[in-house]
């Protein structure tokens, strides 16, 4: 075997080879997802049915059916929407984890935890409150792009400072990291408590819905306005599963295979705030996706990233939704913020990990 192929070896499969699970991992996570679609498109307050759903489809709906023209509004317009956004976000912020967690080498990385969430729903809020006053000129020229646009950049930049922060000479401290994401996002709180102050009433009640997030204002309109970025983020993540593997064995190591470290980091920071600034404009802060999908995923098919990101997209996507589903069901008619139901499931997973990770966390 020659040297090169040695290194497409050790790039294309750090801990092992478990390539035949993790197809037939995939394959069940996309029977998964489809479940999780369906349960989307059937749960909710009003009783519409998957019956009604394909004789909407198929054009069999009379002009003068009042209830079959009220059911496909509700398919179309409102669940099939929220459907889309669901998939959208969910895939988003879970590749977002495994790409954070690739680049810092760390598996406790995630948007959420780490301030970037933080610092884009910073961005947003800073559109929503002042779209219409000091920054009017610029939402004038982005139009719908404005809010997705103005969380990306609060994404990006936090996601720069964290890293210029926590990682010196090619090692991230994992202690430096996580202080340097509270230290971040209680900045970011800040300065979002400080627009919500001169908010008007019917800012601060979108607000204060947004902060725990849902789905439940998706829209045709914000997926053409903040869609695009969270697709390109996840289609770019999945080009860097060499690279991501390659940094597995270290910055120096990821070099010598020939890997152009610094632009592989400037792209995934990229692609992360593309993702989790689109994903907090238009859903609100929904937390922990990033870190119980990857990890979940680990103990199933392993470390390899070029089945990890898209299985991680996939099981992202009908975890949301899952909790999407859990979050109308549970208190209805009313809703539950979609962000209380994936906390309450990732809290105490998150402290799960901390337990079995509390050695390497020494100072």
């Amino acid at each position: 075997m020659t040297i090169f192929a040695m290194r497409q070896a050790m790039v294309s499969a750090p801990a092992g080879d478990r390539s035949s699970v993790a197809r037939l991992v995939l394959f069940g996570l996309v029977a998964l997802l489809i479940v999780a679609m369906g349960l989307s498109l059937f749960t909710g307050a009003s009783n519409v049915s998957a019956i009604d759903a394909m004789r909407i489809w198929l054009g069999l709906v009379a002009p003068d059916d009042a209830s079959a023209v009220r059911a496909m509004i509700i398919i179309n317009d409102i669940r099939l929407p929220r459907m889309v956004l669901g998939v959208l976000v969910g895939a988003g912020l879970a590749v977002s984890g495994v790409v954070m967690q690739g680049m810092f080498r760390n598996p406790l990385a995630d948007p959420g935890l780490v301030g970037v969430s933080a610092g884009a729903g910073l961005g947003a809020v800073l559109f929503i409150v002042l779209g219409g006053t000091a920054l009017a000129p610029l939402v004038a020229i982005m139009g719908i792009y404005s809010i997705p646009l103005a969380a990306f950049g609060g994404g990006a930049l936090t996601t720069i400072i964290l890293y210029r922060v926590s990682t010196s000479r090619g090692q991230t401290a994992i202690a430096t990291m996580l202080l340097a994401g509270i230290a971040i996002g209680a900045l970011s709180g800040a300065v979002t408590g400080m627009l919500v102050y001169i908010a008007n009433d019917a800012q601060l009640r979108d607000l204060t819905f947004w902060g725990l997030g849902s789905l439940a204002g998706a829209n045709w309109t914000k997926i053409l306005a903040a869609g695009p970025l969270m697709v390109a983020g996840i289609v770019v993540s999945m080009m860097l599963w060499r690279g991501l593997n390659a940094l597995t064995l270290g910055e120096a190591s990821a070099h010598h295979m020939g890997i152009d470290v610094q632009r592989l980091k400037n792209t995934a920071i990229g692609a992360v705030a593309a993702c989790v600034g689109a994903a907090v404009a238009v859903s609100g802060g929904i937390g922990f996706v990033g870190i119980v999908v990857p990890h979940l995923l680990r103990i199933l098919i392993g470390p390899d990233h070029k089945y990890l990101l898209p299985a991680s997209a996939i099981l992202g996507a009908a975890f949301l939704l899952f909790a999407d589903a859990v979050s109308r069901i549970i208190v209805a008619p009313a809703e539950l913020p979609i962000g209380i139901v994936t906390a309450s499931v990732g809290g105490p997973f998150f402290l799960y990990i901390l337990l079995r990770r509390r050695h390497h966390l020494a100072w």
